[in-house]
């Protein structure tokens, strides 16, 4: 297996794992302190794991402190940190507007744009094979997120849908933010990025927190541990896709992989939080596993 092809995979899986574990610890503390709040302290505790693996690469691995001096790069940093702000406040008030089962399945399909445009129209080098496989993982990801229950028993038009335009807004912010984040991105460049990014992601979500008025307030301190794990677990997986989209061309297979977060997220709730997973559910996590086999087999 080429080495390119492998740190993207292990960026893909990073993606995943580090996405689809915060969102198993944010079912502990968002009932409680609400979907931007969690952001935003989460964000704090991010940004400290960043700052912890940043000193580590140049303390111990001897790489260099990328510190950007034009003033459009940072400018740049900023765009892309409010945006990907942006796409969590869209979705979170999306899914609070409308049923999870008929906008989960929208929201998840940025992925399948991303590896659409970056193969039609950034010339990604693919094989026929390797679409095959990644259309299979996409397929998995939407029966995944899908509630058939949900889409069977709706008598209502598209345009109707309770919280239908603010998850259509992110998820066209988030393909937007991948596909952008991947032309950025200078190779060696892509760690302080990430970190840099990630700390204007979280000044943004604590602006618009200030600006709607809500409470800073952590009430219960057994919160704190699950703030702090939702933070690392983003961390891990902001550091993984950007390794994997500034070290390699394999942005689809990043993109992706890292799109099926939804996958731990189900499986640890089955098996910590006694959730029941439907057929569908079940047939999505066998179709993403087949697929991710696929693509590691060509």
């Amino acid at each position: 297996m080429p080495n390119e092809l492998l740190i993207a995979l292990v960026a893909g899986f990073g993606g995943m794992f580090g996405w689809g574990l915060a969102d198993f610890f944010a079912k502990k503390t968002i009932d409680e302190l609400g979907d931007v709040m969690t952001l935003a302290w989460a964000g704090v505790f991010g940004t400290i794991t960043f700052l912890i693996a940043s000193m580590y690469a140049v303390l111990v691995k001897g790489l260099p402190v990328i510190v950007p001096t034009s003033p459009t790069v940072w400018g740049l940093l900023v765009f892309f940190g409010a945006l990907q702000a942006a796409v969590y406040i869209f979705a979170y008030r999306g899914f609070g507007k409308g049923q999870v089962g008929l906008l989960a399945p929208v929201f998840a399909s940025f992925s399948g744009v991303v590896a659409v445009t970056s193969i039609l129209f950034f010339g990604e080098p693919t094989s026929g094979s390797q679409l095959f496989a990644l259309a299979v993982i996409f397929c998995g990801i939407v029966l995944l997120n899908a509630d058939m229950q949900a889409l069977s028993s709706m008598r209502l038009k598209w345009n109707s849908i309770a919280g239908l335009s603010d998850v259509l807004i992110a998820t066209v912010l988030a393909a937007v933010w991948t596909i952008l984040w991947d032309r950025f991105l200078g190779g060696e460049n892509w760690l302080f990025y990430a970190l840099y990014m990630f700390i204007f992601m979280t000044i943004t979500v604590f602006v618009w927190a200030y600006a709607r008025q809500l409470s800073f307030a952590v009430t219960r301190g057994g919160l704190w541990k699950f703030i702090a794990a939702i933070g690392f677990c983003e961390t891990i997986a902001y550091i993984a896709i950007s390794l994997g989209y500034g070290a390699t061309s394999y942005v689809s297979i990043v993109a992706i992989l890292s799109g099926a977060f939804a996958l731990p997220t189900i499986v640890l709730a089955r098996l910590f939080l006694g959730e029941r997973t439907t057929k569908m559910q079940t047939v999505g996590s066998l179709v993403i596993v087949a697929g991710t086999i696929l693509v590691v087999m060509v």
